[in-house]
């Protein structure tokens, strides 16, 4: 078995909390670093568990369990990345009340260090959204819509380089194509990029100006269609050097990651994580002392009432 099916097969073999604290094989000894990724998608303002009432997912989810894992997770490592991948909103009645105010604003306590845009996250229009981001203490990332004709002009970043422990990680974000999926009027003059394209150039800029060992898309296109339109599986099918997409929009359960062949031979890793926060996804990745990837592991995290919130 080599190392890199040792670390997944060691991770998924422990259940639930136990996950917690998994040191890397040979990171006490000081030769290795290890990043832990940990990512939501579709939350859906689902602030609040499902009723435990019989109904699918129920006694799931709940925003305060989650903060109380990711809390419970960072006192064991020290290098975490919390991030999401888009439709932040609607969903509950707290986002028709508060307009995505709780959201952001618990996700920023809960610590999040980056998301991108869903097509639900425009619901409000341009003006909900501008109204709802000083509530929100962490970037929002978008490569491929350009909101330079929009109210919306140069407030947001195609991409953020993260550094952790000497280990330099870039992260991305693309949407989906908002029409036929948003209202017209809700969006104005945002115009939507070729996601392809885009991530092309994109993580040309992160792997040879940026120098990083780490490359993330979070995407809001979609897991996968039997159609010509972009999904992640087409994407990391189609462009080399992103080592993780983090997916979202199709509320796909992955019991592991999805593994594509890039052009150029090497492994891009797809996960997604369902929708209402009802898991966390949880990836750990082991590079050697000089900044190369060895190997990774992943699991996911049911939050439900097993789930200790402490104060």
């Amino acid at each position: 078995m080599n190392r890199r099916d040792f670390l997944r097969n060691t991770l998924l073999g422990a259940a639930g909390l136990g996950l917690l604290g998994l040191p890397s094989v040979g990171e006490a000894k000081g030769k290795t670093r290890k990043l832990v990724i940990l990512h939501t998608n579709d939350m859906h303002s689902r602030i609040d568990p499902f009723p435990n009432d019989g109904r699918s997912n129920g006694g799931m989810g709940g925003m305060a369990r989650r903060a109380a894992l990711v809390k419970e997770i960072r006192s064991k490592e020290k290098n975490v990345l919390l991030l999401d991948s888009g439709d932040i909103f609607q969903g509950t009645p707290y986002f028709n009340f508060f307009g995505g105010e709780l959201e952001y604003k618990l996700m920023t306590m809960m610590g999040y260090d980056a998301a991108t845009f869903g097509n639900h996250d425009f619901d409000n229009g341009l003006e909900g959204l501008q109204k709802q981001l000083p509530h929100a203490g962490f970037p929002f990332l978008s490569a491929n819509y350009d909101f330079s004709n929009t109210i919306l002009k140069d407030k947001f970043q195609p991409y953020k380089v993260f550094e952790k422990d000497g280990l330099k990680i870039g992260v991305f974000g693309l949407g989906i194509e908002l029409k036929g999926l948003v209202a017209d009027n809700m969006i104005g003059q945002t115009v939507y990029l070729d996601p392809v394209k885009k991530a092309k150039e994109i993580v040309k800029i992160l792997r040879e100006e940026q120098e990083c060992n780490l490359v993330i898309c979070l995407s809001h296109l979609g897991y996968k269609y039997e159609t010509d339109k972009v999904d992640d599986r087409k994407l990391a099918a189609q462009v080399g050097g992103i080592d993780l997409i983090l997916g979202g929009h199709t509320h796909t359960f992955l019991e592991k990651p999805d593994t594509i062949i890039s052009p150029g031979g090497n492994e891009t890793l797809i996960n997604q994580v369902g929708w209402a926060g009802i898991n966390l996804g949880r990836i750990d990745f082991e590079f050697s002392r000089d900044g190369r990837k060895n190997g990774y592991a992943a699991a996911v995290l049911p939050v439900d009432e097993r789930t200790v919130i402490s104060s």
